[in-house]
Parts: C-alpha cells; structure tokens; sequence
C-alpha cells in the first residue's frame, strides 16, 4: 500500500484530493464514527449507481480528482497535530481537501491548516447543533466545540450555520460572542443563506440532515433538512469553495446502508462542485 506521504507528492495544482480521518475519540455520546470512511468510498462506487454528478460532470472519466486513502492517526492531541500537518501537505501542493470523518472534532486541525493558508475565509456549517461548547464533559476538543476553536483562534472571518435546532442557551450566548450567523431550522426556507464572502468552506455534519434521510448518525434530531435541501446548498455555493468534509457518519446507526448512500452523494456532487473551482488562492 503507498503511504499517504507518496500519494500526496504525486498531486496537481488544483485537485480535489479525498481523505479519510477515522476519528471518533472526541464523541460524547457513541463511537463509531472512525468507521464511516471505507463506507463512503464503497458507496460512492457501488454500481447501483454511477459516478456523474447531477452538474454533468463524470468522475469516472474526469482526471480532477484523486482519493489519498486514510489517516493512521496516533490517540490524544497528536492525532489533532497530524491532521493539521496531512491537510497542510495537500494545500502546499495546491490540492483541495475533502476530508470524510470521523466525528465533527476533526474540523478544527483541518481549518487550522486552511487558516494559515487562505485569508479571509468563510465557513459554511450544516449541522443540526452549533458545536460551539467552550467545553463539553470536560474536554475542548470534544466534537461538541470544534467551532468554539476555530473562532477564539481567528481562522474564519466568518462562519455561518444552517440547520440548527438544538441551540442551547449557552450555545447562544457563544454564537453572540463570536458573530456566528445561524439559520435555524424553524426559520427554513423563509430565510435564504446570506452571501458568502468568498473563498468559502463547507463542514457537513450529516445529522444536520433529517434523520428520515440520513438515520446513521450518533445524535438523531428530527426536523431537519431534506437530501436534496443540502444538494441545492452545495450547488448554488459560490465559485471559489476551497475544502469541504463530510463528517459524524455512525455506520454502527445505519439502516440497510441508506445513509452511506447519503454521504457518497454528497461527496461525488462535492468533488464535482470543486473541480470546477478557480485553482489561485486569494
């Protein structure tokens, strides 16, 4: 098997490069998560399907795009650090990530990376919680605060939330504090998602889905978007969207696969969406 390190040195300016974090130490309620990655690639390429994407690109034609494999992540912080470091590797070499998690933790040493690299930036979040805990059960690295992070630490001059619906009033006051725009679910559609200043980044939390649609995932919270509410997302992003993850897909939760299926088809219209971005960095 070629070591991550090789596969990175091989990459093109402008590629969507995939890679898997298989990380799951920081969830508060279930594990499982670390699983999902192997999961996404199976579904993406099952043949119950095909690889075009709905803007009429074909992946399995298009050389764009290229999968890195997995992470071999060490426990505790270092598994953070090698994160940060594998996400920094692909963007010196003008590769754009698209990290499949893994629990929502993994965002903050990927948006670590993005912060040194591109300024300003702005964050998209789908996710049915703002995971924006100071600290959750004690630990600030818990899936529950990656945006906390990301915020105190200036690596988005802008974040903005859509699917929301379980604002705590501590979330709330956290939110206030670092300017975050959320959308919540009782506000959809009669509110649009504002302009996004771009470039933009994309972390998609699956459970920000409705869990009808998408019921593998740890936290299930009814209410919230449809399949195709977050593929009209993806579609009307902006030109220039730099990264993306998809992340908390609990294979342990799944039924007969349907969420894998979820994910892959968010994955394959993203890889699409993104080859189609302007290559400079701004």
């Amino acid at each position: 098997m070629i070591a991550f390190e090789q596969k990175t040195t091989s990459l093109r300016e402008g590629e969507v490069a995939i890679i898997g974090v298989p990380l799951d130490e920081n969830s508060s309620f279930l594990r499982g998560a670390a699983l999902a990655p192997p999961l996404i690639r199976e579904a993406l390429r099952s043949r119950s399907s095909n690889m075009s994407t709905e803007l009429g690109i074909d992946l399995g034609t298009e050389k764009g795009w290229t999968d890195l494999g997995d992470l071999e992540l060490p426990a505790g912080q270092e598994a953070l650090e090698k994160i940060d470091v594998s996400i920094s590797s692909i963007l010196a070499r003008g590769g754009r990530p698209l990290t499949l998690g893994g629990d929502h933790s993994i965002t903050y040493p990927i948006l670590k990376a993005f912060g040194r690299n591109y300024r300003p930036l702005t964050i998209l979040q789908i996710d049915a919680h703002p995971d924006t805990y100071d600290e959750y059960e004690g630990n600030r690295y818990s899936h529950a605060c990656p945006f906390a992070r990301i915020m105190e630490e200036g690596l988005a001059t802008r974040l903005v939330q859509v699917g929301v619906r379980s604002l705590t009033p501590c979330q709330r006051q956290q939110n206030e504090r670092f300017g975050i725009t959320a959308i919540e679910m009782k506000d959809w559609p009669s509110e649009r998602i504002p302009e996004l200043e771009e470039p933009v980044y994309l972390s998609l939390d699956l459970d920000g889905v409705d869990p009808a649609f998408a019921p593998g995932v740890s936290h299930r919270e009814p209410g919230g978007l449809t399949t195709r509410d977050v593929l009209r997302i993806i579609h009307a992003l902006p030109p220039h969207l730099v990264g993306a993850d998809i992340v908390e897909f609990n294979p342990s939760r799944d039924t007969v696969g349907v969420t894998a299926m979820v994910a892959a088809k968010f994955c394959k219209e993203l890889i699409g969406r993104m080859m189609t971005t302007p290559a400079q960095k701004l």
